[in-house]
């Protein structure tokens, strides 16, 4: 069983109040669903940007981040994703949460009011204090960096 935490959530402006809060689509479902708080029809045309309003504004416990995600079927069916995915959502950040779509496909795409957008998922991080030492012990992976495992499946 997932821990499970208290957020608090308040609506940004009343239109939002008709839309559902973040919800979980099944119990195994890691992220919750994000809803366009959009006034009018908004359409994203191919290779275009923009920040989509949910309504909505969380205050995350100390300790704990949520991170904005793509939907899996929208970035399949539609080839709309999430530019800076994941986004961070910090603990102390009061704003309006909002979504940076973006069409990657070819056709214009359409958001409207309530529409799911994206999922957002909550979880705990840890703080860094860095040791600046002369070097790093070794590994067996060393410094090979980008591709160097190569491309064919291995046994």
């Amino acid at each position: 069983m997932a821990e499970t935490i208290q957020v608090r959530v308040t609506r940004i402006r009343p239109e939002a109040m008709e839309l559902p809060l973040p919800a979980y689509a099944t119990n195994g479902s890691a992220g919750m669903d994000l809803n366009a708080d959009v006034e009018e029809p908004l359409v994203i045309a191919p290779g275009q940007t923009v920040l989509v309003p949910t309504g909505i504004a969380i205050e995350l416990p100390e300790g704990f981040e949520a991170q904005v995600r793509p939907r899996s079927g929208l970035a399949a069916k539609h080839q709309i994703g999430i530019l800076n995915a994941p986004g961070t959502i910090d603990s102390d950040y009061r704003g309006e949460v909002k979504v940076i779509l973006t069409n990657f496909g070819s056709e214009p795409f359409t958001v409207r009011r309530g529409d799911r957008i994206a999922q957002m998922i909550v979880s705990r991080y840890v703080r860094v204090t860095w040791e600046s030492v002369e070097s790093l012990n070794n590994s067996a992976r060393g410094a090979g960096g980008f591709g160097h495992t190569g491309i064919n499946h291995r046994p």
